[in-house]
């Protein structure tokens, strides 16, 4: 699965997670930085990305527009970069699960 990680959270997560999410990238990586939420959201259904994001944003697009793209909500509250690579990594096995289910488009993670 390949991450677009959304302007709320570290462009460094790309490299700490690269393992288990080869081909990921950050939105600011892509000259999306300055980009709306919908510009956002067709590219990641143009080019196959999974979103992650901390705002409630995109889990509301996946409402309305449907999926995909499929959204990732980080629910941590304030924290570190590390804990949220941390998190993305230990809960791998949901996440690829998630990617494989047909019928779900939004994952919350805490």
């Amino acid at each position: 699965m390949k991450l677009l990680l959304d302007n709320n959270l570290s462009p460094k997560l790309v490299v700490q997670i690269a393992d288990l999410y080869p081909d990921s990238s950050h939105v600011g990586m892509l000259g999306l930085d300055t980009a709306s939420d919908m510009e956002v959201w067709n590219i990641a259904r143009q080019n196959g990305y999974c979103l992650v994001s901390k705002d409630s944003d995109f889990n509301e697009l996946v409402g309305t527009k449907g999926f995909p793209p499929k959204v990732i909500w980080i629910r941590l509250g304030n924290c570190t970069t590390h804990e949220i690579a941390s998190l993305l990594r230990s809960r791998h096995s949901a996440i690829t699960e998630f990617e494989q289910d047909d019928s779900a488009g939004l994952l919350e993670l805490q």
